[in-house]
């Protein structure tokens, strides 16, 4: 039995209906099945049993049998100020979902963040000796540090485990997001409602408009890393998921307009003020980790990403 929570989001619904082709035990499905915006994600997951978040510890205690949890679920806002929100469900949650799997040996997958890195500082090298260090720009990169660092100090920890600092992903499904949906997700929109594409102004001396650099990874090379790490169980510990190669936000429009067959019309705009002190302006994996612990396969370039993405999943508006 494979538990997956956040199953009915973005990066968890890909994850679970991947994992239903490959996987021959039982999946469950745990998230807030009462928001009706994610039900395109569900209508792909039929047959899989589902639990309410709410319930889930209640039927964990009732002595189940699981073979691994994908711990996906989590308040993702990058504007949620309120702290308190984001610490029950990022940090006091995840804390439960660890005990449980140190208790009865079960493999522990859980999403960290690239927030967790700020304005890069440090680096972006998923080494456990600067996790006490970092320094997230907003309350949602604090509260997934917190646990990392949590979860590096614990005497008992699951057999396997491994947290995952998403940079940023993007692909099908993410159609609820609204305001967090991918800059990809945002470009096709604008572009097919109004022909042109507004992207943040730089407000950093040191970045032209448009040329703020991201490391997007598309979303079915992160359900391969976790499945990679499922099947081969390699060393514990902190490991990033991006593609390993920053790329401007200019670089992606283009892509969006090449995948559209329309011509480039690009505008800029001034950062809301809400993020504007809070915006990396660089972000770039270090995978050195994972392709030490024998993951080989290519990550999907941004062009071949975005086609995909666009051609086969944004245009028909279909779901993975």
């Amino acid at each position: 039995m494979i538990v997956i929570t956040g199953a009915a989001g973005f990066i968890g619904s890909v994850l679970a209906k991947t994992m239903k082709s490959l996987y021959n035990g039982e999946i469950v499905l745990v998230d807030d099945f009462s928001r009706p915006e994610k039900e395109s994600n569900l209508q792909a997951l039929q047959g899989m049993m589902q639990l309410d978040r709410n319930m889930f510890f209640e039927w964990l205690s009732e002595g189940q049998s699981i073979d691994a949890i994908f711990h996906i679920g989590a308040r993702t806002d990058t504007t949620e100020f309120d702290y308190s929100i984001l610490e029950e469900l990022n940090l006091d949650y995840t804390k439960k979902v660890w005990s449980y799997c140190a208790k009865n040996d079960t493999v522990l997958i859980y999403a960290s963040s690239a927030a967790t890195y700020g304005n890069g500082d440090f680096g972006y090298d998923d080494n456990h000796e600067v996790v006490e260090r970092l320094q997230p720009l907003n309350p949602y990169g604090v509260s997934k540090n917190e646990f990392d660092i949590w979860a590096l100090k614990q005497d008992k920890s699951p057999q396997h485990w491994y947290g995952l600092k998403f940079f940023n992903v993007y692909g099908p499904n993410e159609f609820h997001k609204a305001r967090m949906a991918s800059v990809i997700f945002h470009a096709f929109n604008q572009i097919q409602d109004k022909g042109e594409m507004r992207l943040f102004r730089s407000h950093n001396p040191n970045y032209r408009n448009g040329e703020q650099l991201r490391d997007f990874v598309y979303v079915k090379d992160v359900v391969s890393v976790i499945q990679f790490l499922f099947d081969r169980k390699p060393k514990n510990g902190l490991y990033n998921l991006g593609s390993g190669t920053a790329r401007t936000f200019l670089d992606l429009t283009k892509s969006v307009f090449r995948s559209l067959d329309k011509e480039e019309k690009i505008s800029f705009m001034d950062t809301p003020e809400d993020i504007r002190d809070k915006y990396q302006y660089f972000t770039e994996a270090n995978m050195a980790k994972l392709i030490s612990v024998g993951y080989s396969k290519p990550f999907t370039a941004l062009e071949d990403g975005v086609s995909d993405y666009v051609q086969n999943y944004l245009l028909g508006r279909k779901n993975f």
